[in-house]
C-alpha cells in the first residue's frame, strides 16, 4: 500500500488524529527522499490499559505510510522516574510490557515483523551513551530538566536526582535510535522541546515530534495506570469491563471529558473506519456511523443514549481484548503477570519487608492464602427442620467428623444431584446459626444474577479427595488463618475478586484457583461470580 502513496498522502496518514506536530516541514523533506523513521517509547511502570490502543492505532497508521517503526521498552526510564519500577522487578515488568504490547498490536492486525523492538538498557548503558549523558548534563540547567519532566516524571516534595536525568535520556534516545521523529502523548511536549533545544548542542540533528491527545479516563480525567478507577486494564474480565463502563462518566449530551466518546474517536474509527451504535428497535434500531463528527453531534443532541454508547463500546472493546485475554491464559504469562505485579504490602514495609509484599507480608488481610478452602464430599442432604427453603448438607472435608453446612442450594440443584458430589468448601469462617442450626462451613458456588438466578457448585479436579487444600496460583506458600476475623471482613474483601473466566476456570484476580491435581472449574457459568 505505502509504495502507491504520494509523500502528501503518507504525511496525512502519519499526522492524522494527532493533537500537535512539531517539525512537519522536516518530515516533508524526508518523505521526498525516503521513508520516515519513527520511534515510540513506553516506560515499563504500571500495567498498560486500554488507553494504549491510541498509540497502537497510530503505529498502524505509521506502518501504512511506509514508516520504519521502533518500539522502545524504556526500562531504565521506569526506574529513574521516582523508582516507579523497583530495580528487582525491572526485568519482569519489561518482559510483561513486551508481551502485552505485542498482544495489543496483534489484536488490531499489526504485523509484528514490520516493527523493531528495543529495550533501553540494550544501548543506554554503553560507553558512548553514558558519555553523552554527562555531556548533556554539563549543558542543561536544573530548571530546564525539571520543567521538561513536570507532566511526565512523578512530582514529589523532595525529588530525586534521577527524575532530572529522565528528560535528557529521552532526548538522547532520538539520536541513538536514529529516528526522524519521536511519537508520544501531548503530555510529553516539554520533553520534546527540550530535545529540540539540546540535541543540536551535542552536534545532533533536531527531530520532528508527533503528539497524540491524552484521552480522558473513566472518571473524566486522564486515564492513568496509577489510578485504578480511571482505567480499564487490558486483562479485565468481561464482567469487570461492564461494571467499569457502567460507572464511567458519560453525561447525556456532554461531549467534554468523555472518555467513552474519545475512545470511539481515537481508536475505533482509525481501526475500523466506522462505528455501529447498538440499540433497541423502538429507539430506531442499530445505526452505523462513518464519521466521528456524526457520532459526536448525535450524542450532543441526545440522539444517542449513554447506555447505548457504552454497550456498543463494550462490544468493540471485548473484540479487541479477547485475543489478549486468551494469550495471557497460558501458565507462563499468568506467572509473569503475578511476578511482575505482586500484591503490594502497604503497611510495615520497613526493614525485612519483601519487595512487592505478597501473601506472607500482607497486613491488610487481603492475601488469598488466608482462606482455608478445601475439597469436600457431600455425604448427606436433609431438609432443615424449621425452614422450608434451607437444607443441611453434611460435608466430609478430611476431618474426623463431617461439617454441617446450612444452605439454599437445593433451590438450584436437586437433592439427588448433590448427594455424594465433590465440592469446594470455605472452612475458616466463624460458624453462624441459621434458624437454630450452626453452619460450620460455606459451599463455594459460581453464580450469575438475572431472572432466573443461576448457581453451580465449583468442581475440584478429577481424582480429588476430601481435605485436599485449594490455593490461588502464586500464593501456595501462605498459611490459612485458623479463623477469619469477621470484623476485618477478610472474606468479603477477597471475594470481590473471585471470578469465573471465559474458560470456566475459577480465578482470584488473574490467578487460577487450583489444587495439587489441577484447576478448579464450574460447568457452564462463564464470567460468573464466586460466593
Amino acid at each position: 500500500m505505502a509504495a502507491q502513496l504520494s509523500p502528501d498522502e503518507k504525511l496525512h496518514l502519519i499526522t492524522r488524529n494527532l493533537q500537535e506536530v512539531l517539525g512537519e516541514d522536516r518530515l516533508r523533506l524526508v518523505l521526498q527522499e525516503r521513508e520516515v523513521s519513527v520511534y515510540w517509547g513506553t516506560a515499563t511502570t504500571g500495567k498498560p490499559h486500554v488507553g494504549y490502543f491510541v498509540p497502537m492505532s497510530k503505529i498502524a497508521d505509521f506502518l501504512k505510510a511506509g514508516c520504519e517503526v521502533t518500539v522502545l521498552f524504556a526500562d531504565l526510564h521506569a526506574f529513574l522516574d521516582n523508582m516507579k519500577a523497583p530495580w528487582e522487578l525491572l526485568d519482569l515488568r519489561t518482559k510483561y510490557y513486551q508481551e502485552i504490547i505485542k498482544a495489543m498490536l496483534e489484536s488490531i492486525g499489526v504485523p509484528l515483523e514490520k516493527l523493531k523492538f528495543v529495550k533501553g538498557t540494550e544501548y543506554q548503558l554503553s560507553r558512548e551513551y553514558t558519555l553523552d549523558v554527562y555531556r548533556m548534563s554539563s549543558m542543561m540547567t536544573e530548571h530546564d530538566a525539571k520543567k521538561a519532566g513536570a507532566e511526565v516524571v512523578k512530582q514529589v516534595e523532595h525529588p530525586l536526582l534521577s527524575g532530572l536525568l529522565y528528560p535528557g535520556l529521552q532526548a538522547l534516545d532520538e539520536e541513538y535510535l536514529k529516528a526522524d521523529a519521536q511519537f508520544g502523548g501531548v503530555d510529553q511536549r516539554k520533553i520534546f522541546t527540550l530535545a529540540e533545544k539540546y540535541l543540536p548542542y551535542l552536534g545532533y540533528a533536531k527531530r520532528a515530534h508527533l503528539m497524540n491527545p491524552m484521552i480522558p479516563g473513566l472518571t473524566g480525567t486522564k486515564m492513568s495506570s496509577s489510578e485504578e478507577e480511571s482505567k480499564i486494564d487490558l486483562l479485565d474480565s468481561k464482567e469487570d469491563l461492564k461494571k467499569k463502563l457502567k460507572k464511567a462518566f458519560c453525561e447525556p449530551g456532554n461531549i467534554q471529558n468523555n472518555g467513552v466518546l474519545a475512545f470511539v474517536n481515537y481508536v475505533l474509527f482509525p481501526l475500523h473506519g466506522g462505528f455501529s451504535v447498538k440499540r433497541d428497535a423502538k429507539w430506531g434500531g442499530d445505526k452505523v456511523y462513518t464519521a466521528f463528527e456524526e457520532v459526536e453531534k448525535d450524542f450532543a443532541e441526545e440522539l444517542i443514549h449513554p447506555g447505548d454508547l457504552k454497550a456498543s463500546v463494550e462490544e468493540a472493546l471485548n473484540e479487541l481484548m479477547d485475543p489478549i485475554r486468551k494469550k495471557f491464559q497460558s501458565a507462563e504469562l499468568r506467572k509473569l503477570n503475578h511476578s511482575a505485579y505482586p500484591t503490594t504490602n502497604t503497611k510495615g514495609a520497613g526493614k525485612g519487608a519483601k519487595p512487592g509484599g505478597g501473601a506472607e507480608g500482607d497486613d491488610e488481610g487481603l492475601a488469598p492464602s488466608k482462606l482455608d478452602i478445601r475439597v469436600g464430599k457431600i455425604v448427606s442432604v436433609e431438609k432443615h427442620p424449621d425452614a422450608d427453603s434451607l437444607y443441611l448438607e453434611k460435608i466430609d472435608v478430611g476431618e474426623a467428623e463431617p461439617r454441617t453446612v446450612v444452605s439454599g442450594l437445593v433451590a438450584y440443584i436437586s437433592q439427588e444431584h448433590l448427594q455424594d458430589r465433590m465440592v469446594l468448601a470455605l472452612c475458616n469462617l466463624k460458624p453462624q446459626k441459621m434458624r437454630g442450626i450452626e453452619s460450620q462451613a460455606m459451599l463455594l458456588c459460581a453464580s450469575i444474577e438475572g431472572e432466573p438466578r443461576r448457581v453451580e457448585p465449583l468442581d475440584p479436579p478429577e481424582g480429588s479427595s476430601p481435605g485436599d487444600r485449594a490455593f490461588v496460583e502464586g500464593y501456595e506458600a501462605g498459611k490459612p488463618d485458623e479463623r477469619l476475623n469477621p470484623k476485618k471482613k477478610v472474606w468479603e474483601k477477597l471475594q470481590v475478586d473471585l471470578k469465573i473466566s471465559e474458560e470456566c476456570a475459577a480465578q482470584w484476580k488473574d490467578n487460577l484457583l487450583k489444587t495439587k491435581l489441577g484447576q478448579i472449574t464450574c460447568k457452564t457459568l462463564k464470567g460468573g461470580n464466586i460466593s
